[in-house]
């Protein structure tokens, strides 16, 4: 195991903050794969698991498990980790851009596709090598200005030649849920089953501001799809942001858990060298992101859920009253699908048009930027 600090852009004088990871196993021979956590630096169930995972890496590499290199950064967002106000964490936003801490990753696939056009051919495996090298020349002609931008840089050049990506994140209350680009649904599936995850959220292209895991999944099926028959492109990064449930579920327990399916998912793969485990049940199906619905308080008032996280819910059943204390005024929050309730707002108290929970339904009912700010 090799541990390499990354020094970030310096924001003011006389600071400087870095970005670590830990590398186990042969680099440059056999699948690679990238996990960080906590780049929204309030999410902390990852950053436990990362721990976790660790300790069981050095231990499969010690033990010459690892048919690969695992890349390993466990706090993903030292910027967001640093801003703290009145003991709350911002993790977030960065506060001198208030630019989401994931979105606005580079698009791959407009900066490589005229590139590689005349260069690609018949062989995937050769079309890979090619198109990777194009993104490291993107990213080392990247210019960044701000700590900001060279902290993405630093996460991209970490990660743009991984076969597989883990973004570990939460919500604020939530059962086990999985992002991913539909392309990649066959890749990532097993991981959701040894997660038991209870949703799996499927698009093609989320909306106009990347995230950290379509910008390393998109180019590859983008570009298949660009070059129809004339080239064979591989979907060679499987990516995805997996939430660990809700804020506040940060236990021994549920790190080791969930540690061990991940590493149990990479012997899966063929990472990991050992007998394979065998896949447990799915506990759902996967559903369109864009068949997900939001329900909004439509008044402040106290919120009072009458269902859980995880709770599979018909069309027309309250999920919560939003409550006016200072009137006789009680709003049922009803969802007007079938679905399951896979998060809802940690806030008990509702100012008027809060998102109050989510469900993921099985039919699109939305479109355009279907991902938060």
């Amino acid at each position: 195991m090799q541990q390499i600090n990354h020094p970030l852009l310096s924001p003011a004088l006389g600071t400087q903050r870095h970005l670590s990871s830990w590398h186990f196993g042969p680099a440059g021979r056999g699948p690679k794969v990238y996990v960080q956590a906590s780049l929204h630096a309030d999410e902390l169930p990852g950053m436990l698991v990362a721990h976790h995972l660790r300790g069981l890496l050095e231990v499969a590499e010690q033990d010459g498990q690892l048919q690969g290199e695992v890349v390993l950064v466990p706090l993903a967002n030292p910027i967001g980790l640093d801003q703290t106000t009145m003991h709350h964490q911002m993790g977030r936003f960065e506060l001198a851009s208030m630019e989401n801490f994931n979105r606005n990753y580079p698009d791959f696939f407009a900066l490589v596709k005229d590139e590689v056009a005349d260069q690609l051919g018949p062989q995937a495996e050769d079309n890979k090598r090619l198109i990777r090298a194009a993104m490291r020349r993107a990213l080392d002609a990247q210019q960044p200005t701000t700590e900001l931008q060279s902290l993405r840089r630093t996460l991209m050049q970490l990660s743009y030649d991984a076969d597989i990506v883990l973004d570990l994140h939460c919500d604020f209350e939530a059962a086990v849920h999985l992002y991913v680009e539909q392309p990649m649904l066959d890749q990532i599936e097993p991981l959701a089953r040894f997660l038991g995850a209870r949703a799996v959220l499927w698009a093609r292209g989320s909306g106009s501001s990347i995230s950290f895991d379509e910008a390393l999944s998109g180019p590859w099926w983008r570009l298949r799809e660009h070059f129809a028959d004339r080239f064979a492109v591989p979907l060679a990064c499987a990516s995805t942001t997996v939430e660990l449930r809700g804020q506040t579920d940060v236990s021994e327990a549920l790190a080791r858990q969930d540690a061990l399916a991940i590493v149990q998912y990479l012997r899966h793969a063929g990472v990991l060298a050992g007998p394979v485990p065998a896949l447990p049940p799915a506990l759902c199906n996967a559903t369109p992101l864009a068949g997900t619905e939001s329900l909004h308080a439509p008044h402040p008032g106290v919120i009072a859920f009458t269902c859980e996280v995880g709770d599979v819910v018909q069309a027309g059943q309250v999920l919560a009253h939003v409550v006016d204390p200072l009137t006789p005024r009680t709003t049922p929050i009803q969802s007007s699908i079938d679905g399951v309730v896979y998060a809802r707002h940690n806030l008990r108290w509702a100012t008027s048009g809060l998102e109050i929970c989510r469900v993921a339904g099985a039919t699109p009912i939305r479109s355009g930027n279907l991902l938060s700010p």
